[in-house]
This record gives structure tokens, C-alpha cells and sequence, in this order.
């Protein structure tokens, strides 16, 4: 058994997109560069939902560290409803020693007003070294004053006079600290996964983010990564397995959902059926949810592929009107994604940013379809001396490709 105290912190993993305000935050930065830090110099071992093993669902240990921890600390970027929830949870078992953070842009989506939430500066895919330093300092400070109050930090039991929290009856038998029977943590399980992603072997990929899912089942960003992985492994088939892609994305409400990764995922999908099935509702709903994704927060990825699917509608349209319209809205597109990625590629942290292969890679195939030779040759260039996956490279320059022959058949020339 640990003889550390816990802190326990409750927070999505991975980039989560605020739809409030249409940012993408890597709360991994947050949790590994400032939280995890600031709770071992005071002396706690810090977990998180993903750190923690499992035998099976990640409900029984997330409640029991609720409960137990000696620290809660719940970061609520992003207005991720399971982190409100579990700190109501945690307010109503344990009267002091929680901490309620977030990034500086939150819009909390009720009143909230009377529990403190300590705010720093995230600035997307990155936080600035100097903000990384201060908060992490500041965080220190909070902690080892909770750890020395005996002051009532949940408005549960600030407002409910002589409230007692409950007593965990048999508390050895459910310890958090004991995990000798349990087997690998949730977070490499995801990070397996994504290391085969990255090497092509999709059919590992699935088998690791479905292991995932069973333990936090339903969780947006695994539920993205296992349908990526299922529609790119083509098994049994490569029709079969778009299907299936699509009903792993069912719980996340795919008709209604203003999320757009999980809207370029789903016209991916319907993009590839289009390919293989040639049903001309197959393309427009591609256009539908890549329009979708790419309106509702300007996403350069929905964005790009939006662009090509007009000029694959235009290609075919039995009436010139409508071809022309179509060629004319795939540039107007193009030129949108341009000024957007153009502004992303001069960003002082371009260079942090995960998806920097895709900006540059968007700006070639934005140059390539605009007519725009010299600025194409300099971003192919970039893309290239940038790719370290295959089916990265795969999918630009088999969208190049066919891009090349959809305009030969512009109504524009």
C-alpha cells in the first residue's frame, strides 16, 4: 500500500474541442506540465482516470478515488460535463481539500459562482514555459494550504449546516492503493493503440482501443480513434468496416453533434463509401458533415476535403449550372482554408502543435487546387520533411491525385 497521500484528478485526456468557444485544448499539457508536478513536490502520488489499472470499468476506482483521495483537483476546460459531475460528487462526499481549476476562456454553463475556480492561461495545443511556471506555483501553494485548513471548500456542506460526510465501511477491502490484482492502465492501453496507428497496423489499433473502450466506454476520443482505426484496418472488408465505423460513432449523436473531429471522421467515412458504392447520397451526406464540421468552427481538415468533395459533385453534375456553382464554391473554400491555415503556420507554437504535417499539407493541396504552382511546390516540400506516418502521406497524395484529374474536367477553364 502507498504510503503517499493520493491526489486524484479528474479531467479529460487527450485534445478536447470547447465547442463554446470552438478552441482545441491539450489538457495532457495541463496534467503532465503543471497539475502532476505541483501535487508530487507537496509530497502526493497523483492519478488520473487514465493512470489508474483496471480489471474492468473505470467506474468503481474513479469512485472510490472520490471518495478516498486526500486531494481532488477537477480542471473543468473544455465545459467537460463529466468532470462538473464528478466534482459535485466529490462535493457531496468530502466537505474540504478539492480544487476546481480551469483555462481562463471557460463559460461554465450554469452558476457556479460559489465554488473558487483557480484559472490559467492554455494557449490551445500548448501552454506558454512562463504560464507552465506560475500556475504550477500557484497550484503548490493551494495544495499545501488545503492539506493545513480545516476551512470547507464544498458548497454542499458550506450551505447544509451539520451535514457529516459518509463513513466507507470495509475501506481496506475497496483501497485505491491496492492494484496488485489489476492489469495495465487505461492511458498506455490508448497510447499502444496510437503507436500502432502511427505505424499502420490498424488491426492492433482496434483490438487495443476496444480493450479502451470496455473501461470507459463511450468516451468521445477513444470512440473517434477506434473508428479510425476499424474503417482504416478493412477488415473483413472495406465496405464492412466503414459500417461499423459509423455505428461506433452512434453514441455520439452523429446527426446532431457540433464536435468537428467527430464530424470529419463521419464524412470520411461517407467519403469512402462514396468511392466504393458510387450512391450519390453517400457524397452529399460526405458534403453534409464536412460542411458542417468546417462551418462551425472554420476546420481547416473538414474544410479541405470540403473543397474536394464540390469538385467531385461538379465533376459529375449532369447540368453546367450546377458544376460551375460547384467549382466556384470548392475555391472559394480553398481560399477560406488558406488564410486559416496560413495563420496557424505562423503561430510562435507551430512548432509544438501535433497536427503540424496536416496544416502544410492542407496549404499544398489548397495551393495545388487553387492553380497556385509556386506556393504548392514550397508546402510539398514542408509536408514531406514533416511526415512520419505512412497513411499520412498516403492519404495526401492520393487526394492529390485525384484532385489533378477533377480539374482537368473544371467547367472553369
Amino acid at each position: 500500500m502507498s504510503k503517499k497521500g493520493i491526489c486524484f484528478v479528474i479531467m479529460g485526456y487527450g485534445i478536447k474541442t470547447d465547442l463554446a468557444t470552438g478552441r482545441d485544448l491539450n489538457l495532457d499539457k495541463t496534467y503532465k506540465n503543471i497539475i502532476k508536478p505541483a501535487a508530487e513536490e507537496v509530497g502526493l502520488e497523483c492519478i488520473r482516470a487514465d493512470e489508474v489499472k483496471h480489471s474492468g470499468t473505470i467506474d468503481v476506482p474513479m469512485y472510490n478515488h472520490l471518495i478516498n483521495a486526500d486531494v481532488v483537483i477537477a480542471d473543468l476546460s473544455t465545459n467537460n460535463s463529466n468532470a462538473f459531475y464528478e466534482l459535485g460528487v466529490r462535493h457531496a462526499l468530502r466537505p474540504r481539500t478539492t480544487i476546481a481549476i480551469a483555462e481562463n476562456k471557460l463559460k461554465p454553463p450554469f452558476d457556479i459562482n460559489h465554488t473558487v475556480i483557480h484559472q490559467y492561461e492554455h494557449l490551445g495545443t500548448d501552454i506558454g514555459f512562463d504560464e507552465v511556471l506560475r500556475f504550477r506555483r500557484k497550484l503548490i501553494d493551494t495544495i499545501k494550504t488545503i492539506l493545513k485548513s480545516d476551512n470547507i471548500d464544498s458548497p454542499v456542506y458550506t450551505y447544509i449546516q451539520n451535514l457529516r460526510p459518509p463513513i466507507l465501511e470495509n475501506k481496506d477491502e475497496n483501497s485505491i492503493s491496492d492494484e496488485n490484482h489489476q492489469k495495465e492502465t487505461l492511458g498506455s492501453i490508448i497510447e499502444n493503440a496510437i503507436n500502432a496507428l502511427e505505424k499502420d497496423e490498424f488491426p492492433t489499433a482496434k483490438t487495443l482501443l476496444q480493450l479502451a473502450n470496455t473501461i470507459d466506454p463511450n468516451n468521445d476520443f477513444i470512440l473517434q480513434k477506434l473508428a479510425l482505426s476499424t474503417y482504416k484496418s478493412k477488415q473483413p472488408n472495406h465496405v464492412d468496416s466503414l459500417y461499423e465505423a459509423l455505428r461506433i460513432l452512434e453514441p455520439l449523436d452523429i446527426d446532431n453533434t457540433t464536435d468537428p473531429e467527430t464530424l470529419g471522421i463521419v464524412g470520411a467515412i461517407y467519403k469512402r463509401l462514396w468511392e466504393e458504392l458510387r450512391e450519390i447520397t453517400l457524397l452529399n451526406k460526405s458534403i453534409s458533415y464536412y460542411e458542417r464540421g468546417f462551418y462551425i468552427k472554420n476546420d481547416y481538415y473538414n474544410g479541405i476535403n470540403l473543397a474536394y468533395l464540390y469538385n467531385v459533385r461538379g465533376s459529375i453534375a449532369k447540368n453546367k449550372n450546377d458544376a460551375v456553382a460547384d467549382y466556384i464554391i470548392a475555391n472559394r473554400i480553398r481560399q477560406k482554408v488558406v488564410e486559416i491555415c496560413e495563420s496557424l503556420y505562423r503561430l510562435k507554437n507551430y512548432e509544438d502543435r501535433s497536427d503540424k504535417y496536416w496544416i502544410v499539407a492542407t496549404l499544398e493541396e489548397a495551393f495545388f487546387g487553387l492553380g497556385d504552382p509556386e506556393r504548392f511546390d514550397k508546402f510539398r516540400k514542408v509536408a514531406k520533411s514533416l511526415s512520419n506516418h505512412n497513411w499520412e502521406r498516403e492519404t495526401t497524395e492520393v487526394q492529390l491525385s485525384n484532385l489533378g484529374e477533377l480539374l482537368k474536367k473544371s467547367p472553369l477553364n
